[in-house]
């Protein structure tokens, strides 16, 4: 990476280059701590800037991933609401530090505030909900990937340039049948589509004032930005926009992507699985959610989702309890760690909870999550993806997943968080690639393991 104070120029595979100029750091956060460059097996976008902070595709401390949603709701009362709030520089000191053993329990944003929040799947539904937990009085949602059964989608949008485009939200109406404030989180924002077209789509059926955007960073162009004007005058509305860094790129060249070899041969690693069912342990902590889901070939699976991870809307009070529930749930899971270095993963769109209990589990954790995306994986210096595992989904086989960076040798043992439970057969290509990683001890955390209340 070569750079200026504001302008940096980002190899990637030495065949494609990104240049950015840094037009707003308004916190001086280093880049360098923010993300590393990954060429992208996708026709529509080449690559990929791949976060340190997020939890998913590089392995972070869990207490990062808390913490990021703090600074951003911090950044949210400078800009939308014109207030400096006490623990700025504390919040600020803790990330550039890296010193993240105490982080903000307790609520910031008063109850005045009271907005509609949304996060988007599948990667920033930990951001959205980390950023959610410092108001004292809101509402929570992520969009999902998931069709439930006998729900419909309040709104839908699609995201042009992902692997998987459509976006369902299955909330109930009320929840938007008003005129608050909605806030949308995603970890970036490169044109802006996506968000136009969840704007355009909430609006065409519960319209309101105002919207926020939020996201860590913030790649926009000025004719990019121009269209959000533009959709402001058409729909009668005011959007605002706040990020941690905003600039603009230039891309020049393509990756020579050749089609990775897939290793075949499986090293010979014995592997002790244990298998540990949160709603039998501590039935009254969370709440199972009776829906059914269907997968991409129409197959129905009867198992209940959870009501806290805010895919079927979350409030301040139940949101109050699950602090409490995680960190009873993270005190048993903590007694039954097996070494120092324990890797806790988080599967798709499940991933605050992991994240929120990960960060409670004591020293020496690392938390990631599973992706749907497809990076190209090259073992060197300053690149996003050194290591990478392919499996397919074990909710659903038609969907493939991915793990990236975990570096062989490097955990004594392994927690992997699902929503819901799996069988044996479809969770072992996972766990057969997972010896590629050499990690011995490995335990299986359902949260909900029994059926749909027919």
């Amino acid at each position: 990476m070569t750079c200026s104070p504001t302008k940096y120029m980002l190899p990637v595979l030495n065949q494609l280059r990104v240049e950015i100029d840094i037009l707003e750091n308004p916190y001086n956060l280093p880049i360098d701590q923010l993300f590393e460059m990954a060429a992208r097996i996708n026709k529509k976008r080449s690559f990929l800037f791949v976060s340190k902070i997020l939890g998913k595709h590089i392995p972070i401390d869990p207490k990062t991933g808390i913490l990021i949603g703090s600074l951003l709701a911090n950044r949210y009362l400078e800009i939308v609401q014109g207030e400096y709030s006490s623990q700025r520089n504390e919040l600020i000191s803790s990330f550039m530090n890296e010193a993240v053993d105490s982080y903000f329990e307790e609520p910031f944003i008063n109850k005045q505030i009271n907005p509609v929040i949304i996060g988007f799947a599948e990667t920033a539904t930990a951001l959205g909900h980390a950023f959610y937990q410092n108001f004292h009085n809101a509402d929570y949602f992520h969009t999902t990937r998931e069709q439930i059964v006998g729900l419909e989608s309040v709104i839908t949008f699609e995201e042009e340039h992902s692997h998987a485009t459509s976006h369902r939200c299955y909330v109930d109406e009320s929840l938007l049948n008003n005129n608050r404030e909605v806030i949308l989180v995603d970890d970036e924002m490169t044109t802006g589509k996506t968000t136009i077209n969840i704007i355009r789509s909430i609006q065409s059926r519960f319209p309101r004032d105002m919207y926020t955007v939020v996201s860590i960073l913030d790649w926009r162009s000025e004719e990019n930005i121009e269209q959000f004007k533009d959709l402001e005058r058409e729909l009668g509305v005011t959007i605002q926009s706040v990020n941690l860094l905003k600039g603009r790129m230039n891309v020049s060249g393509s990756p020579n992507i050749k089609c990775p070899s897939v290793p075949t041969d499986v090293p010979h690693v014995s592997q002790t699985i244990s298998t540990i069912i949160i709603d039998e342990l501590f039935p009254e902590e969370l709440t199972p959610m009776n829906f059914s889901s269907k997968s991409s070939e129409g197959k129905v699976k009867h198992v209940p989702y959870l009501k806290e991870t805010g895919r079927f809307g979350l409030n301040s009070i139940l949101n109050s309890k699950l602090n409490h529930s995680t960190k009873k749930i993270a005190a048993y899971l903590a007694e039954l760690r097996s070494g120092r270095n324990t890797l806790c993963l988080g599967t798709g769109e499940f991933m605050y909870i992991p994240m929120k209990i990960s960060s409670y589990m004591g020293s020496g954790i690392c938390y990631q999550s599973t992706t749907r995306s497809p990076i190209y994986v090259d073992n060197h210096n300053h690149y996003g993806a050194k290591y990478g595992l392919s499996f397919p989904n074990p909710d659903d086989w038609e969907i493939n997943q991915f793990v990236y960076n975990i570096p062989p040798y490097k955990y004594d043992d392994l927690f992997i968080f699902f929503e819901r439970v799996v069988t044996e057969q479809e969770l072992s290509p996972l766990l057969n690639e997972l010896k590629r990683s050499f990690i011995k001890d490995i335990k299986i955390v359902f949260f909900n393991g029994g059926l749909v209340d027919e």
